[in-house]
């Protein structure tokens, strides 16, 4: 009964760590992820794009103060006060030269010429100057239009309005003048004529809205005349009064022109953004209700269009990254599987990224619209490259920028800033490829002087593409691009702690400070284990080689290689690189306590490095190093000894093997066969090239043929690339004890060094 409450135990602690464990690789949990980021970007981006709304009525009273989320129109007021703009604006007139002089001369040439023709009658010449002088008029009227059409000179409405104000104040000459005209000489026309001109051209010259004014003046002007005659001066006034015209006319067109211009200079009535349109305890009047109607600021007001667009952008976003997920990158093209816990984990940095972005948010204004340059956006992008990795950092960068584009758009005008999104770009990509490489915390504060260097000429660039060379914006813009930057390096070493303990990362920088010879493992592991520290150096030599031979993680592989074999350290003597100038125990004690002894370091290590608190990737290496793989050694000594005894052997190789895990990655089964070969290598005395080659294949061989790694994504055509890898490295290791059996002289100095 015990022990099947015992075993019930263990199977239900098994289902428990599968559970919790089991998430980071669920497909489910995936899609509760991408489910949260689309949550996450709508959160952010909606506040921004869709208005808040109140619920009042018209003739209410508001029981808060309503503000203008962004800069609003009032159109009705504004269309009433250009309005008034435009009735202020009194019709203009405009001045119309009609020639009348031109008119008067046209007049007195006619007269000359038909008295002076004899074979015309009196009384025919009376019924010519009857028709044809009236009708004069209206042609040199007609005429002067014709050609002002076609010279462009006045415009159509005036030419019209001119037309109808002439026509309407045309002067009709008395009948008895036309029986007076064919009794005049040519002497005498000849000095009415210049008479006429005259008073014509004086009376014509001030400008004549009623040609009436102007004509009561011509019997003065011609009485002061030098005609003596009272009959030619009765008919000098006559034609003088028949040939003036209004010449100023009322121009529709220059009128409506400048009233549409004081229309468009008419100040338009704007509530900025977060000025109040209404206070608190202030009844909404029509106009205000439909005011923020037309602002879209009331709750029946419909945003559906709205939220489905900001709904569709966060989509878009949530998509992007969901098919980059599942893309090849990498110099190698390989497929980069993000577990559930990295996407976790890049949740947790971009809402970071926009909360951080929100908040500058609130200190900036379209007065105050450079405070966005404050913002250490780089921070994400950093914390990408250092927890997960540069190609994940890339594609937040275009996250950040779309993102950063619109929480910090201060303007009412769109609904994106333009020079937000390529400052962040800018300054992410700078983060990124200043940080990809470092390998000590101090180089965070070095990308963070880089980035700050980088905003500052992105920030003078904007500036002078917008020619906006103000000096007091531009500095102080470039000093908080500067500011930006510094603070974007001292979050992230606070930050990064938090995420590495939190999420067991294993960053560049953590693997780089366990790497040090003054932790107190690899001390430990040097002063009680010389010859397995020495082993584990050259394993990471070669194990970082082979990985990043494959596109897998090279620093990882070697600080796993420098602590895979700690376990070693509990029983030194049992490892025969630690056995100098003594004998081996192995060979005073069973095969099967020696195969106990040899495949507890692999436990061992792991335990020692988890009360170390070292992160579990490292724990993993040295746990998953040797997999399932057999002590044959170990397993045929025992068959021999059996032999010898005459006894039929109570156990099988299964007995001799490694109780696993086999290797769950790439690193852990490179450091594996790293280690494997590193030792049979070191074994031979005068290695060939050939033997190297031969053994590597064969180790490699035999693990694939005993399934070590069907339980990691290694490839055969990434295994080859190792073996490759690791006979390039030993090549150079081990190049003074390598032989070159065809070429002796080669050998012979070899043997000489």
């Amino acid at each position: 009964m015990s022990k099947t409450t015992k075993s019930d135990q263990e199977q239900n602690k098994s289902r428990l760590l599968v559970a919790a464990t089991g998430w980071r690789q669920s497909k489910a949990m995936k899609w509760v992820f991408m489910a949260l980021f689309v949550i996450l970007f709508y959160l952010n981006l909606a506040p921004h794009i869709i208005p808040e709304t109140y619920n009042i009525t018209e003739n209410s009273i508001s029981d808060k103060d309503i503000k203008a989320p962004t800069q609003i129109r009032d159109e009705k007021a504004t269309r009433a006060a250009e309005e008034q703009a435009a009735n202020a604006i009194e019709d203009i007139y405009s001045n119309v030269g009609l020639r009348n002089v031109q008119l008067v001369e046209s007049i007195f040439l006619r007269i000359e010429g038909l008295n002076a023709d004899d074979q015309v009658t009196e009384q025919n010449k009376i019924d010519i100057y009857r028709t044809e002088i009236p009708s004069r008029y209206d042609k040199h009227i007609a005429s002067f239009v014709e050609t002002s059409l076609a010279n462009e000179t006045y415009n159509e409405l005036l030419l019209e309005e001119m037309q109808r104000l002439t026509a309407e104040q045309k002067y009709t000459i008395p009948e008895e003048t036309f029986y007076k005209l064919p009794k005049l000489t040519q002497e005498e026309l000849i000095e009415m004529r210049l008479v006429a001109k005259e008073i014509v051209r004086k009376l014509t010259i001030e400008e004549l809205r009623d040609a009436e004014t102007a004509r009561m003046q011509v019997a003065e002007l011609v009485n002061l005349s030098s005609i003596s005659n009272r009959t030619a001066r009765e008919i000098v006034s006559e034609i003088a009064r028949f040939s003036i015209t209004p010449n100023k006319f009322l121009d529709r067109t220059a009128t409506d022109e400048a009233r549409e211009e004081a229309r468009l200079n008419t100040q338009p009535i704007i509530y900025k953004e977060n000025e109040v349109i209404v206070k608190r305890g202030e009844t909404i009047t029509p106009d205000t209700y439909n005011l923020l109607v037309e602002a879209n600021l009331l709750q029946d007001t419909e945003h559906n269009w709205a939220k489905l667009g900001v709904f569709l952008v966060a989509l878009l976003i949530a998509t992007f990254l969901y098919i980059y997920f599942t893309q090849k990158i990498g110099t190698h093209q390989q497929h980069v599987k993000y577990s559930n816990s990295q996407l976790f984990m890049l949740l947790l940095i971009t809402l970071l990224n926009l909360g951080i972005m929100q908040i500058i948010a609130l200190i900036q204004s379209e007065t105050n619209n450079i405070a966005g340059f404050l913002v250490p956006a780089a921070l994400g992008a950093m914390l990408i490259t250092l927890l997960i990795d540069e190609h994940l950092a890339l594609a937040s960068t275009f996250i950040s920028s779309i993102g950063g584009a619109i929480i910090l758009n201060s303007s009412s005008t769109g609904l994106f800033d333009y020079k937000f999104g390529f400052y962040i770009t800018v300054i992410s990509l700078a983060a990124i490829y200043s940080i990809k490489h470092a390998s000590q915390r101090s180089a965070i504060l070095k990308a963070g002087i880089m980035v700050s260097i980088i905003g500052s000429l992105s920030v003078l660039t904007l500036y002078l593409m917008m020619e906006q060379l103000e000096r007091m914006p531009l500095m102080y813009s470039i000093g908080l691009a500067f500011g930006g930057g510094l603070l974007t390096s001292v979050l992230v070493i606070g930050i990064m702690p938090f995420f590495e303990v939190s999420f067991g990362i294993l960053s560049a920088l953590k693997l780089v400070e366990l790497s040090s010879p003054n932790h107190p493992l690899l001390r430990k592991l040097l002063t009680e284990t010389p010859g397995t520290y020495h082993h584990s150096v050259m394993v990471g030599n070669l194990a970082e080689a082979a990985a990043e031979a494959i596109g897998a993680n090279g620093l990882l592989c070697r600080v796993g290689a420098f602590y895979h074999d700690i376990g070693k350290t509990k029983r030194p003597s049992y490892f025969i690189e630690n056995q100098n100038n003594m004998e081996n125990p192995h060979d005073t004690i069973d095969p099967m306590l020696s195969k106990s002894i040899i495949v507890a370091h692999a436990k061992d290590g792991a335990d020692m490095l988890k009360a170390y608190n070292i992160p579990k990737p490292l724990r993993d290496i040295a746990e998953q190093h040797h997999g399932t793989t057999s002590l044959k050694f170990f397993y045929y000594k025992a068959l021999k000894q059996a032999e010898e005894a005459g006894v039929e052997p109570d156990f099988t190789e299964d007995d001799f093997r490694y109780p696993g895990p086999k290797a769950q990655s790439k690193e852990a089964a490179v450091v594996g066969i790293a280690d494997c070969i590193e030792a049979a290598v070191r074994s031979l005395r005068n290695p060939t090239i050939n033997q190297v080659e031969d053994m590597i294949h064969k180790i490699i061989k035999s693990r694939v043929d005993d399934n070590q790694y069907n339980e990691c994504d290694l490839t055969m055509k990434e295994l080859d690339k190792i073996a490759q890898s690791l006979k390039e490295s030993l090549m150079g290791i081990f190049h003074s004890r390598i032989e070159y059996p065809e070429d002796t002289k080669a050998k012979d100095n070899d043997k000489e060094s």
